[in-house]
Order: C-alpha cells, then structure tokens, then sequence
C-alpha cells in the first residue's frame, strides 16, 4: 500500500474564450470577431472566469498535504494516470466521458462551474463541496456510482471504449453498407450507421434518435446493458430495416461486418479524430465494458 499522500489530478477543457485567444491572438481581435457576427464577448468572458474560478477554489480547498496535478482535454491521452488517483473534472458533462476512458477504477468528482449554463447531469458537485467529496471518496465513504462503459472489439483486436456511445459507420455519416447480426438475427444494411449507447448516453445522442423516431428506450446507467439504434436504415432489394434497435449484453454484443470500401470508422463519445478503421471485411462487436465508470455523486 502506498505512503504517499492523496493525488487529485484537475481535468480541465480550453474554454471558448481560451480557444477564442489562440485564433485571434488578442482579446480585442476575438471581441471585433463576435462582434462582426452579432455575438458579443462578454458572456463568453463570464463562462472562463466561471471556470477559472471553479478551478482555483478546488485547488485552495484541498488539504495542503495532498499532491495536485492538472491535465486538459487535449492531454489526456498522453497524461499517465496512477491507480491511486481522484480526478476532479471541472466543467460540462462532457469532460467526464472524454476522461472516463482512460480510466481504471480511480473515483471522478464532476464539479459544475456554472450551473446557469451546464446542465450538470454527471458534473453535480458544486466548487463549495469539491474537497469534501473528494475527502469522502479518500476514505472509502463517497457514495459512488459504477456507470457502465461500452466497448468496441475489432476482429484485428484493436478496442475502443465510451462512456456515452460508439460510433459505427461512414466518417463522412453518408450511407454505410454492412452486415449487422444480433443474437441469432442478421441482415444487410444501409444506413447513416449506428450508435451503441450505454444508459449514461441515454440522455445525449440517443435520446435524439428516440425524440425523432418516437421509440423510446428505458435503459439503466449502471445496469450491464446498451442499446442500439440504426440511424435512418434504407430499405432495398438488398438491405433491411428489421434490426432497427436492439438490448446489448455482454453475452449477446452487437456485430457488424464492414461492406465499405473505405471510410468506415468507429468513434467513440463523438470524437472523430480517434477512431479505429472499418474496412471492407473488417468486423466488429459492441457490447457493455467490463471496466466501468467510478462516478462520485455524494
């Protein structure tokens, strides 16, 4: 058992206004950029001292004695995380799902700097109450949610985990050609290609689909179990609509068999730039992740 004393690592995005200032250099170029475009910087301000300041008052409320690193979005799959780590996610719900998967076990505390803006369905932790949630999940006492993770396997053995949902079909989201099987049933489609979404990413993209489509789905954030919906399936002399939506286990994945002759690809959490490659023949199953999300919610 390790000595040494608690590590918190502050998970952190660039704020529109930080990104807004590595475009246009300077804070006068960004505000006569709003401004040309009807928009002003102000409120965009007010979201990145809200941030600032979240961040500051988790860092001063800690215990002195404990150790503190930082990492952004765009770091993490270069920051090495220790599996005695707490991860303090300062900002939208998103930021959970971008840290999530590079993850094993360590205890998240999702802390919303701006409740008027941020819906806080996974971030709930106010600044005021960062430390003592932390402090609870130190010592064994947090109350803590296991969110399931789904899991993309290519028949290669290259893998992908979300916390939200897996991407599958064209990069492009034109018509994808593939087969799909589901426990004993399998068919060809053509679709604008599927996502897999665990009961966490049922409130995100899939409840989209299940607005526009008015088939609504009841799926458990931390019950074993996904769901998948084809996304806008073409029927033809060669393609089908019968598997439309389905409940994924662990036992009954979801298997597709790429018929593209290239731009298949699988995401995950709806960041395209890292995807694993589905070309023509390549197969893959999706189904809930044995390694699960250490949600800190009390």
């Amino acid at each position: 058992m390790s000595t040494l004393p608690p590590r918190v690592v502050i998970v952190t995005r660039e704020t529109e206004y930080e990104l807004l200032l590595a475009r246009h250099a300077t804070r006068e170029a960004a505000r006569f950029h709003l401004q040309s475009r009807g928009q002003e910087l102000g409120p965009v301000e007010a979201r990145h001292h809200a941030q600032m300041e979240a961040v500051q008052k988790v860092r001063a409320t800690l215990p002195r004695s404990w150790r503190q690193a930082s990492a952004k979005r765009s770091e993490l799959d270069r920051f090495l995380f220790a599996p005695g780590d707490m991860i303090a996610a300062v900002g939208q719900d998103g930021l959970i799902a971008n840290v999530a998967k590079y993850l094993d076990g360590q205890p998240v505390v999702g802390i919303n700097p701006d409740p008027a803006t941020i819906d806080g369905v996974l971030s709930r932790i106010s600044p005021d109450h960062a430390a003592e949630a932390l402090s609870a999940a130190a010592t064994g006492e947090a109350r803590v949610e296991a969110r399931t993770m789904v899991e993309a396997r290519l028949d290669t053995g290259e893998t992908l985990l979300a916390l939200n949902e897996i991407f599958v079909g064209h990069r492009s989201h034109q018509s994808a050609i593939y087969e799909l099987r589901h426990g004993p049933n399998s068919e060809r489609q053509s679709s604008s290609g599927l996502i897999v979404s665990s009961g966490t990413g049922a409130t995100g993209w899939a409840r989209s689909i299940m607005t526009a489509t008015h088939h609504e789905v009841k799926i458990e954030p931390c019950r074993a179990e996904a769901i998948y919906f084809v996304r806008e399936a073409w029927p033809s002399r060669t393609t089908s609509t019968r598997l439309a939506v389905g409940r994924v286990s662990p036992k009954v994945p979801v298997e597709v068999t790429s018929r593209m002759e290239g731009g298949g690809v699988v995401f995950a959490d709806g960041i395209e730039q890292d995807f694993l490659r589905l070309d023509w023949g390549t197969r893959v199953a999706v189904r809930p992740a044995d390694r699960t999300l250490s949600l800190v919610v009390g």
